[in-house]
Formats: C-alpha cells, structure tokens, sequence
C-alpha cells in the first residue's frame, strides 16, 4: 500500500521530479564522466604529462562530491516542501509519523535509483563523446582511456546511494519534527531579520577591505609566493560571505527606497523577505562561479599560450642544418614569410660562420629580457668583425675579440645543441682556403606556427632519423617546444572544462532549488495582489525583475573573483587573459539557461492557471 502511495505520489508531482531527475542525471553523468579521469590509471600512466597532474582530477573529484551532495539536498529540500501540505493531509486522516516518512524514504530511493540507472548511461555516452571530440580538436592522446569503466561506475553507484540514502533520512529527520498543523500548514513562518544599522554598515566596510586585500595579493602573487595565495584564497572567501551578509542586503534596502514605485516595492520587499535566506548560498554560488569559470578559465588560457610560450623560446619556425632531399621537398612546400641560408665550416677547434653572409641577411631576435617582449623582434644591427669569437672556452689569446651580445644571442637559435665548440666569424676568402667539414644551416619563419604543423612534425621525425646515432637530440626544434607546452595544455583544457562544467551546472542547480523551496512561501501574497486587480503580466515582470537580481549578484561577484584570479596565472602564462571572453561566454549561456528554468517553474508554483 505505503508503495502504492508513493508511486502515486511520484505521478502527480511528475512535471516536478522530472525536473529533480534531469538534474541529478546530469550530475551523476558529470560526475561518473570526472571519475573516468580521476580513476583511470592506465590513461595516467599512458600519458606522461597527464599523470603529472592526477592529483588535480582527485581533488576535483573530491570538490564535485562535496557539491553534489549540495545540490541533491537542496534539490530534495524543493520536493518536501511541495509535498508538506499533502504529507500533513495524509495524517490528518490517520497515517502514523513512521509510514509517511517511508513513504517519503521510498520516493526519494526510487527517484535516486532511477536517476543513478539513467546517469550512469547518459555519462557513459557522453564521456564516450565528448572524449572523443576533446581528443580530437586538442590532439590529445587517448592510451587507456575508456568511456566504460567499471571502478568509475563502482564508485558512482556507492557514492550516490549513500547520498540518496542520507538524503532521505535527513528529509525524514526534517518531517518528524513538524507537528500535523505545521505539515498542514508549514510555509506560514515568519521571515528572518536581516542585519541593520551601524552593525551592517561595518561589516559591510569590513568585507569590501577584506576582498580588497584578497585582490590586491591576486595581483601581487610573483612577490608573494605562497603566501598570496594562501591570502587570497581565505580573505576573498571571507570577504564574499560577509558581503551576501550585510553589503548586499543593504544594497537592495537602497534599491528598495529608491524605486518604491507600483510594483517595484513589492519586487523589492519580495526581495527584502528571502534575502537573509539566501545570503549564504549566494556567496557559496559566487565562490563556485569563480571555481567553475575559472576552471575553464584557466584551462583554456593554457591552451591558448601555447603559441606565445613557444615564441617566447624560439624565433625561427624551422632552423635544418644541411637539409636533405626530403627535407627540402617539404620546406619548398611550406610558405616561409622569411627564410635565410647560411654557410659554415667545423674543425677540431672552431664552428666558422661567413660574414657576409650574415651580414647580408641579419637574423631576428627578440626585443627585451622578459616575456612579455615575446612579440617585439628586430634584426641583429651590431657590427661583426672578423675573427671575432663567441663560444663554451675562454681563449687563451686576450686579445681575441668577442662577437657582439645580440650576434651572440643569434647563434643560440643557429648552432645545434650536440656541437660543443666555440662560434668564430670569417670572410668567404679564408672560408675558401680552410680545411674543414662543410654545410649549411637553413632558417625559416611563416605567418602561422601552428597553420603548418604537420610539415613542421614531418621535418622533425626526418631529423631525429638523420641524427639518431648521436646520443643527444640534434636540435630543440621549435615543433618540439610546441609540442611539450601544447600536451600539458590540452591535459589542463581537458581537466578544466569537466570540472568547470561541474561546478556552473550543479551550483545553478543548487540555487535553483533554493528559490524553488521557498516558493510556495510566495503564494499568498502573489494571490493576494491577483485578488487586488494587478495584472498577471505585471506580476510575471516583478518574478522575472527579483530572480534576476538574485541570479545576478553571485554571478558578477564571481565573475570579478575570475577576472582578477587570472592573475595568479601571470608568471606560468604570457597572457592569462588572452581570449578570456570564450569561457565567460560558456558561463552565461548555461547560467541563463538556469535562470530561464527557474522562472518558469517558480511561475508554475505561485501563478498557477
């Protein structure tokens, strides 16, 4: 019977559970998807670069867990206090305590098993997915990895069935302490007091000081070290929290004053009742904001250095000493927006470069010491006298002449690592009369590294198999250099776009929930001001006004938190900023799409037809 119940009970709630069950399929999938990272040892060890940071994708695990037990209770919260009125019903007409909250347990077991059956495939298709096209556009290797894997089902499966387990108990916990009447009759309780006075003006002050600091160490993170960051993470955290505590209520007082016009005082005073509700889980939204968007923030800003790192390290596109055949094929093939050719000689003693020819087509090198100079080059201009030396051994002559710094800084790029000797500069004319081993070094640089890096890896599989008997790699090419940053970066896209996905859908959802739990609180005075003649239109504004206000806040709160930690990146990436406007705009759209999902179902509740 007490199942009987409990599946009725599922159908005419169903619009409303299918709500509940969509969002926690979508967090079971997010979830077992993370865990396919986290777990998966054989794809940590297969790649190198990845297992370097498998602690990340354990702490993330362990994040998302923490908000997904957030939002599968507050998601059940919503429910029970849709079905208070009905449990309280049950009662009246002579159900024990101990069988409605069976009833209750039942439910939310059934909801959680058919959520966690659906999650799980939907995670598995969608891991199997979008896996492959992440692979697919940042070339990212794939050894060991598998979209169905049992540990991370094992995992999933035990995690969520405690937490439904929990939930339910925690929800029978909440029912048994509310008395007939107030199950009957549980959404008339009088609104908290939110802080006034002198006191919220402190606080307030106290909280803008304490996020000023967490900032100002963001910005200053080079000189701080550790202790930056350790300051930032505890002050800018405080500070948000006591923000949602005075500051913004206070905020909304003044809003409140200043437009108490027709129905904007209602919008306000509606505002004015949740707000000390909610300030909590409007910090924690604008704290996960900043982690979710920032995960992909930080993820993507990686990626998108890559090119500027490698530059930052090497001018020249291709840099070939006596190219072959093959090699030649290949670098006729490419578009070079600049290229050069090089005459040199090697004895016992000295690697020789001719002057004029150098002279004749000075190479490029970079303008300034730091990295942030990476896009300024100029031609080496220095005059360079024969005879002049540059190398790894002092010589034993004084009077021999240096080549100059900025030739010197050239010939980095030019002369191949595995060669230990010392650079000396001649005329063609005693390049004709010395013995010794000749060839020639070709350079070339195109408008776009990254538009031919195929003929770049071709030519560096052609070197290293020209080479191969010399222990050392004949050169660091820039395809290399490339390649290391662009592997460690797709590994940290990859990691950041399943934990910042995480976090933005799931914290949404959680605030979702929140408003929705309190919304047939609402009832009555939205029946009372239909009662009073105002417009349904006018209504659906002032919902639509106060829900934007409440989803705005926490969204520009931790979208400052985004655009200021960026800096915590400045001295591992070039330009952290560099097309940051990307991931915020993957932020909004799945922000809006909760907005406009809230609005709809808080309509349904307190507008019914």
């Amino acid at each position: 019977m007490i199942f009987k119940l409990s599946i009725s009970g599922l159908k005419s709630k169903l619009r409303d559970y299918i709500v509940l069950l969509a969002g926690l399929v979508m967090s079971i999938a997010i979830f077992y998807m993370f865990q396919t990272l986290a777990l998966n040892k054989a794809f940590l060890e297969a790649n190198a670069t990845i297992k370097s940071i498998g602690y990340v994708f354990q702490t993330g695990s362990a994040l998302l867990a923490i908000i997904t037990f957030f939002y599968i209770f507050y998601a059940n919260s919503f429910l029970l206090s849709l079905r208070r009125k009905e449990f309280g019903m049950y009662m009246t007409l002579g159900a024990k305590k101990h069988k409605v909250i069976l009833l209750m347990f039942i439910e939310t077991m059934v909801t959680g098993l058919a959520s966690l059956v659906i999650g799980i495939i939907v995670g598995a298709g969608l891991t199997l997915g979008i896996s492959k096209l992440l692979m697919k556009q940042l070339e990212f290797t794939a050894a060991g990895y598998h979209a169905i894997y049992i540990p991370s089902m094992t995992v999933t499966f035990i995690f969520f069935i405690m937490l439904f387990i929990l939930s339910a108990i925690m929800n029978g916990v909440k029912l048994s302490r509310n008395t007939v009447l107030q199950l009957v009759q549980g959404n008339t309780y009088a609104d908290a007091v939110i802080i006034k006075g002198k006191r919220a003006a402190v606080i307030a002050l106290f909280s803008v000081i304490l996020l000023g600091i967490g900032y100002l160490s963001m910005f200053y993170l080079n000189k701080l070290k550790g202790s930056g960051l350790l300051i930032a993470a505890l002050l800018t955290t405080a500070g948000t929290y006591l923000f949602f505590a005075s500051a913004f209520p206070f905020i909304v007082k003044k809003f409140k004053k200043s437009s108490a016009k027709g129905l904007n005082a209602f919008t306000f005073a509606q505002l004015t009742f949740r707000i000390n509700g909610l300030t909590k889980m409007l910090a924690t939204v604008a704290m996960l904001i900043a982690l979710g968007a920032g995960a992909i923030s930080g993820g993507m800003a990686f990626k998108n250095n890559v090119i500027k790192s490698t530059d930052s390290y090497e001018i020249y596109d291709s840099v070939i000493m006596n190219p072959t055949t093959k090699e030649r094929e290949i670098l006729n093939g490419i578009p070079f927006e600049e290229k050069s050719e090089y005459r040199y000689k090697m004895d016992n003693h000295y690697f020789y470069f001719v002057k004029e020819d150098l002279v004749k087509n000075p190479p490029l090198i970079p303008i300034g010491d730091s990295e942030e100079d990476t896009d300024k080059r100029k031609r080496v201009s220095e005059d360079l006298p024969v005879g002049a030396v540059s190398g790894y051994r002092q010589e034993s002559n004084q009077n021999t002449e240096m080549v100059p710094e900025e030739w010197q800084t050239a010939f980095i790029s030019m002369q191949p690592i595995y060669i230990d000797k010392p650079i000396k500069i001649i005329n063609v004319k005693m390049y004709d009369q010395l013995e010794g081993k000749k060839g020639i070094i070709f350079i070339g640089k195109t408008d776009n590294f990254v538009a031919h890096i195929k003929e770049w890896k071709k030519l560096n599989e052609l070197q290293l198999a020209k080479y191969k008997e010399i222990s050392a790699d004949p050169s660091l090419s820039k395809y290399e250099i490339y390649n290391e940053f662009y592997t460690v970066a797709s590994g940290m896209v990859f990691m950041g776009f399943f934990l910042g996905i995480a976090f933005l859908a799931m914290m949404a959802s959680c605030l979702m929930f929140k408003i929705l739990a309190g919304a047939t609180t609402d009832i009555s005075r939205y029946e009372m001001l239909r009662k009073m003649g105002v417009r349904r239109k006018l209504l659906t504004k002032s919902i639509y006004k106060e829900l934007s206000i409440v989803f705005s806040a926490p969204a520009i709160v931790g979208l400052a938190h985004v655009l200021i930690g960026m800096n915590i990146f400045d001295f591992i990436l070039i330009d952290p900023y560099y097309h940051i406007w990307l991931p915020i705009i993957i932020f909004l759209f799945v922000y809006t799409g909760y907005y406009l999902v809230t609005v709809h179902l808080y309509k349904r509740i307190i507008l019914p037809k």
